[in-house]
Formats: structure tokens, C-alpha cells, sequence
């Protein structure tokens, strides 16, 4: 019994310490800075295309768009889909996956929309092996 009430002791002892020490130096600590509040965008801003982009989803502006951006971005983040290169067969085995295990509904009619505009905008990029290096001045290593 007593050794409970020692570690009882131990505890809140512990406690009131660290509360002496918290009050004694907060006065030394700078005050943690706020947050900026960022505004709700205004209600005209909301399906905004700046410079060819989507300004809140930031995909780009294309025939479909909107079809993209209502059914796409209710389940996860526009940057998933843009961070992404697919062809049309892998676009729609992708969107076939999200209906077998993530619960995607039946897209209908807009699952060609949607597929036609991520195949265009959204393709795999073509990249080779660079251009070779011309107007160099070679010189040699000396052992």
C-alpha cells in the first residue's frame, strides 16, 4: 500500500514540477504566431479557369472538365488524378479497380467522358534519351 501511495506521490510531484517550470519560462517563450485566416474562395472564383487551368482543382481546362471535377474529386484529391499518366485502356482499368474495391459508383454515360478527357490531358509523356551534348570543350584528366 504504501508503495502506491509513494508512486502516487512521485506522480503529481512530477507533475507540479513541470507546471512550476512551464509557468517560469512561458514568460520567456514568444508568442506562438496565428494562423492567416485564408477567406472561403468567392462564389464566381469557384469553377474559375485561369490561363488554361481549373484554379481549384488545377486540371486543365478541356472539354469534360466539369465531369471530371464532380465525379473525380468527391472521393479523393484532383492531385491524385494529375500526378498520374495513363492511357485510355489504363484510365478505364483504373476507374474499373475503383468500382470493384473503393465503392465508385456506376459512372454511365460520363465514364467516356471522363476517359476521353484524362487520355488527353492526362497521357503518358513521351520521354527518350537526350539530345547528345554538342559544343563541349573536352579536355583530358591527368593521372
Amino acid at each position: 500500500m504504501m508503495g502506491i501511495i509513494f508512486a502516487m506521490f512521485m506522480v503529481v510531484g512530477g507533475f507540479l514540477v513541470y507546471l512550476m517550470i512551464d509557468q517560469t519560462f512561458s514568460a520567456v517563450r514568444p508568442a506562438p504566431e496565428v494562423a492567416a485566416v485564408v477567406a472561403a474562395p468567392e462564389e464566381d472564383d469557384f469553377d474559375k479557369i485561369e490561363n488554361g487551368v481549373h484554379v481549384r482543382t488545377g486540371f486543365v481546362e478541356g472539354e469534360g472538365l466539369m465531369t471530371v471535377v464532380n465525379n473525380c474529386t468527391n472521393c479523393h484529391s484532383a492531385k491524385l488524378v494529375t500526378q498520374n499518366r495513363m492511357n485510355e485502356d489504363s484510365w478505364r482499368a483504373t476507374i474499373k479497380w475503383m468500382q470493384e474495391t473503393q465503392n465508385l459508383w456506376d459512372l454511365g454515360k460520363n465514364e467516356d467522358i471522363i476517359v476521353k478527357y484524362l487520355a488527353t490531358y492526362y497521357s503518358p509523356e513521351k520521354k527518350g534519351r537526350r539530345q547528345n551534348l554538342t559544343n563541349i570543350d573536352w579536355y583530358v584528366l591527368e593521372e
